[in-house]
């Protein structure tokens, strides 16, 4: 097991979770020195409405981000929208009043959402004797039991007086040191919970930092409205920094970013890696004491983040959900989200609103599914199983894809993508093919396509030499690299399952086989190049020599070429192979004794025209035989030197 590292060196943060008037609000100002209620509102009516923060100094020197949450059952969106990204969770209750309808909505969205850490934290302790708090920490601890906070430590407090606050914090600095590290190294992706304009300063975002670092200068993309802009200045608990690390309170000041664009539940994020997404597959729960069952189609409120969206539930495997029941279901949304596996969310009924369950996203960006078939179900319970299962079945449905593609469906780091690929492909299941990644099954696919396809091409050009590699692409999906295609051709040929010939790719043994006429016609053709030599007309004179129709002559070129008896100069002009060798012999021994080559000395040495030295002298340029310098060439790769 790694040393977890020392306290200061974290960021964590710390909310609060409990009844309205429980006196969440009043700890975290005896705790911190901040009063988190800014609205006018609250400070007249004695409540949190909206979300408040706080920076909170521990002993050790962390300094944690505090998010106090209003209790109100009338602002439970609010709640919602803070209560995500915390590592720690203080449930308060007032000894005066014991558990209460809120604490007990709280507690199961603070179950299903599976916060890491909490601590009791019984408040107003100077006004209830000692055998009185003694019974409601024993009504609390029946509560709880079940939940996360079963074993949660209990505390004893008094905002008023300062009683228990030393034992507090020292039980909040002992739970802080039990907690994993952030991801700081991923991409970055920040949450929005309050945005607001500063005269002078533009647009400002606040939230809690969830994966990745930003920095001033850095682009990031908003989304929605998916705009990329720049971060202007990043404060951590109104401080200016030059970069904030996972788990911390930030707020970020967006340079030309148009605050009526953006609401919260919108998230900040490295630009083109996060996407946004209108239908989600999770495993979804029902609570045991939701009112009735969730019907196929039944729309919930649906929290994720600090988004609010509505979704309908398309019960898979099932007509109705009970009460107490887990399913693997797809959500359809009916406004885009950033949604990433793993994810937590809550869901509320329609009307009247109260939380009825949550659950896990397991594919942020999956395919439409039918329902009741059991390979779907198997597969989405694969799915589940963990991020190798679930980057094998984003393989098998891309067909092929890059490392890149797979950060962006995953939300995983590079680095994570590229841990798991490695142990797909060490386990047989997956294969990188240069810049991309295909499924094994995928892979041996394919191969019988190439293979399928060049039998199918032979019997169809009995003359051909064989068939181009743009064409053979044509039988693989068009999402396939042109690099990888060729490192697939290149496994299939070293497996013997292929031969390649110049330009040409065709099956082991295969040979053209003209018949008696085409052998005829093609003895034609190559006789008439080898008596014209360098004064060879274009293809199409020498097409109308032999009366052929032009896709019969193309065949004859074809078959020529692959077998060496003519030598393609351009698209018009051909030579013979004997033709070409002694032109060539003509340059060498020309350049063995001179320093420049002019076309018309060229033209004079070969006995040609004009026209057909020109394309000659071209055809050896683009060889890099030879390198034009002015009206005359020099000699650059001259074959045998």
């Amino acid at each position: 097991m790694s040393k977890a590292p020392p306290t200061s060196e974290r960021h964590v943060i710390i909310g609060t979770a409990g009844h309205v008037d429980h006196g969440k609000t009043a700890l975290i100002g005896a705790l911190t020195g901040v009063e988190t209620d800014r609205l006018k509102e609250e400070k007249a009516r004695g409540i949190s409405i909206d979300l408040g923060f706080a920076p909170f100094r521990l002993p050790s020197g962390l300094i944690a981000g505090v998010v106090d949450v209003p209790g109100h059952e009338r602002f439970i969106n609010n709640m919602l929208a803070g209560i995500g990204g915390i590592d720690l969770v203080l449930l308060v209750v007032d000894v005066n009043e014991g558990v209460m309808p809120q604490t007990r909505e709280h507690l199961q969205i603070l179950d299903l959402l599976q916060i890491p850490r909490g601590i009791v934290v019984l408040t107003k302790c100077d006004l209830a004797e000692e055998d009185w708090i003694d019974i409601v920490e024993e009504e609390v601890r029946e509560e709880i039991a079940g939940t996360f906070l079963e074993k949660a430590p209990v505390a004893r407090v008094s905002a008023l007086t300062g009683a228990g606050l030393a034992d507090l914090v020292g039980l909040i600095e002992a739970e802080v040191r039990s907690l994993p590290e952030k991801d700081s190294d991923g991409p970055m992706r920040l949450p929005i919970d309050r945005h607001f304009t500063l005269p002078g300063f533009g647009t400002v975002i606040t939230g809690t930092l969830l994966s990745g670092t930003v920095r001033p200068g850095d682009m990031v993309e908003v989304l929605p409205p998916s705009t990329t802009v720049r971060v202007r200045e990043v404060q951590v608990h109104g401080k200016q920094v030059q970069q904030a690390l996972a788990g911390q309170r930030v707020a970020l000041n967006l340079a030309g970013l148009n605050r009526e664009l953006i609401r919260r539940g919108a998230v900040v994020a490295t630009p083109k890696v996060f996407e946004q997404t209108t239908c989600i597959d999770a495993r979804l729960s029902l609570l045991g004491d939701a009112p009735r069952p969730l019907r196929f189609r039944d729309p919930v409120h649906l929290y994720l983040g600090t988004a609010r969206v509505v979704g309908l539930v398309a019960l898979l495997d099932r007509d109705v959900l009970q009460p107490g029941e887990s399913v693997i279901a797809q959500i359809h949304l009916d406004r885009p989200l950033v949604a990433h596996r793993e994810d937590r969310f809550i869901i509320r009924s329609y009307s009247p609103m109260t939380t009825i369950g949550g659950g896990r996203v397991l594919d942020p960006r999956p395919v439409k599914h039918r329902r009741f078939r059991a390979d779907i179900m198997a597969g989405l319970k694969e799915l589940e199983s963990g991020e190798k299962s679930f980057l094998l079945q984003k393989l098998a449905e891309q067909q092929a894809t890059t490392v890149k593609n797979l950060e962006i469906l995953s939300g995983l780091s590079r680095e994570r993508v590229e841990q798991n690929l490695k142990i797909l492909e060490e386990e047989g299941l997956a294969w990188q093919l240069v810049d991309q990644w295909a499924t094994s099954d995928a892979l041996a696919s394919w191969r019988h396509r190439l293979l399928d396809e060049l039998s199918r091409f032979h019997e169809a050009n009995p003359l051909q030499p064989g068939i181009p590699h743009a064409t053979l692409k044509g039988a693989l999906p068009e999402k396939v690299s042109p690099k990888a295609f060729q490192k697939l051709l290149q496994m299939v040929i070293d497996d013997g399952q292929l031969v390649q010939k110049a330009e040409w790719l065709r099956l082991p043994g295969w040979e053209p086989r003209p018949t008696p006429h085409q052998a005829e016609m093609l003895k034609k053709l190559e006789d008439a190049y080898r008596e014209e030599g360098a004064l060879a007309k274009n293809r199409k004179e020498m097409m109308d020599r032999l009366g052929t129709s032009a896709a019969e002559a193309d065949l004859y070129f074809s078959f020529l070429f692959a077998e060496g008896k003519l030598v393609k100069l351009n698209e018009e002009s051909f030579l013979h192979g004997e033709t070409y060798q002694h032109a060539l012999d003509l340059l060498k021994k020309h350049f063995a004794e001179q320093q420049t080559l002019t076309l018309a000395q060229f033209r004079d040495l070969l006995g040609s025209a004009r026209k057909q030295v020109q394309a000659l002298l071209e055809h050896y340029d683009a060889l890099k035989y030879t390198r034009r310098v002015g009206d005359e060439r020099v000699a650059w790769k001259l074959p045998g030197d």
